[in-house]
């Protein structure tokens, strides 16, 4: 008998079906003390988060990381105040520790100051792909050694937040050709950085025009289509894909609203929750 067509044992652990039948159990186990084990090793671990913010001086990137995080994640000094506009990007990145309910996140944030601020911006996203791709590779060299550490320190980029300046028109060159390399490297979330400065029918002609961009030049930002495999995930991703490029408002001042304090930017006319 080939072994290659031998029958699949009845205890398989793939997913069940007419020929990978579900084994009934004859008492107590004990699989499902497997999740309370992983959670607990988690919450003794922490997790880690690494993300990149990109785009413009003055788009609001460091305001809108600490709105995410709900804390001072980032300081950063406004746009003419801190000195001459730097004349090469150059990352910067902070890390922190964030604890909530007992969960605690290393957060590590990396700044691109100096991404598209030149009169001549050709070729200024190579240092960023450069830091993203060496991070992957130091990772790689600490997991094939034979010896390696426990707990390997993760640097990954797991999350780069791109911001657009709120033109109203579309996306910029700049924008394509970077967005077109970024999106094989990493995970990008497209953001409309300061919305607030768009009307409701300007954002939405603006919403429209990116996710014209993003098709005619197959830009595939998060979620991308390999997340699809489960029917659920697959209605999810659907619902988010609509709502791409995400509209933001970063605010780090706290307001009183009806009888609770939340982040926004106060005007004349009113609260603008962040």
């Amino acid at each position: 008998m080939d072994p290659r067509r031998r029958s699949p044992s009845p205890c398989s652990s793939q997913s069940p079906s007419p020929r990978n039948p579900t084994c009934e159990m004859l008492g107590y186990v004990g699989i499902e003390a497997v999740l309370d084990q992983l959670k607990i090793k988690a919450m003794k671990m922490g997790f880690e988060f690494n993300i990149m913010v990109v785009g413009q001086s003055g788009l609001g990137k460091s305001t809108m990381v600490n709105t995410l995080f709900k804390s001072k994640v980032w300081t950063s000094t406004p746009p003419g105040l801190g000195g001459p506009t730097p004349q090469t990007l150059k990352l910067q990145s902070v890390t922190h520790v964030i604890e909530e309910k007992g969960v605690k996140l290393k957060l590590t944030v990396t700044d691109t100051p100096g991404f598209g601020d030149q009169i001549n911006n050709d070729k200024c996203w190579e240092p960023i792909l450069n830091y993203i791709n060496q991070q992957y590779e130091r990772y790689l060299q600490e997991e094939i050694l034979i010896t390696r550490q426990r707990h390997i320190p993760d640097t990954r980029v797991h999350c780069c937040v791109y911001f657009v300046p709120p033109t109203g028109h579309c996306l910029r060159p700049l924008d394509i050709e970077f967005l077109q390399q970024l999106c094989r490297a990493v995970n990008v979330v497209l953001v409309i950085a300061r919305a607030d400065s768009l009307t409701l029918e300007e954002r939405e002609t603006f919403k429209r025009r990116i996710q014209h961009n993003l098709k005619t030049h197959c830009i595939d930002v998060y979620p991308q289509k390999c997340f699809d495999e489960d029917p659920n995930d697959k209605i999810l991703n659907g619902k988010i894909r609509e709502r791409i490029p995400f509209a933001v408002v970063g605010a780090d001042q706290e307001h009183l609203v009806n009888g609770r304090c939340v982040l926004g930017r106060k005007t004349k006319w009113g609260i603008i929750e962040g």
